[in-house]
């Protein structure tokens, strides 16, 4: 059972709009859809939480503070704190080897390159968590750091509105129904068309 929803991202304004910060904007939405449930926002373990309910159990979700790098710090910290394993956790991050329109979500695995990832394995000592990787695709002519700092083009504004809100069903859906079930409608790539 997930009790925590990690959104990977670089605090500070200069960061909020930028690919690597897709994790802060579903978490963000996430709690946009909850509408009416309470969720409390506090500062802690070097994170924004927000403490609340789905469906009648309890949920966190976090937004590290760290920066993408120690993103593991943050992390461990709550998980430590709130006696959550491994295995309670879904973490969701841009992935430059998936194109932008694709989601996959995963029951466990390794970084992939991911720095966050990476620092989150290191410190939980554990592949054992799920992630939803949010495809932000590989540039052909920047170098990874500028492609990820960048900001989305303005043309794929309709599908990155569509792509976060298949990211909250999926999560909303690994949450009520199991990651099995999530994984069967998220995994593939979506398109404008389906908006």
């Amino acid at each position: 059972m997930i009790k925590l929803i990690v959104g990977l991202g670089n605090p500070g304004k200069e960061y909020s709009g930028t690919r690597h910060n897709i994790g802060f904007k579903v978490v963000e939405r996430f709690l946009e859809r909850r509408g009416s449930d309470k969720f409390e926002e506090r500062h802690t373990c070097s994170s924004m939480i927000y403490c609340g309910r789905f469906r009648g159990k309890s949920l966190i979700l976090q937004k590290p503070l760290t920066f993408m790098n120690l993103s593991g710090e943050a992390v461990g910290a709550l998980c430590r704190r709130e006696k959550i394993l491994p295995e309670e956790v879904l973490v969701v991050c841009d992935d430059m080897d998936l194109p932008l329109g694709e989601l996959r979500l995963r029951g466990k695995g390794g970084s992939g390159g991911h720095n966050g990832l990476k620092s989150i394995i290191g410190n939980l000592q554990s592949e054992s968590f799920a992630r939803l990787r949010f495809g932000v695709g590989r540039p052909e002519k920047e170098n990874a750091a500028e492609h990820v700092l960048g900001v989305f083009e303005e043309k794929d504004g309709r599908l990155l509105d569509l792509l976060l809100t298949r990211s909250c069903e999926a999560i909303e859906c690994a949450l009520s129904a199991g990651l099995d079930r999530a994984m069967n409608g998220c995994n593939r790539k979506f398109e404008v068309e389906d908006v």
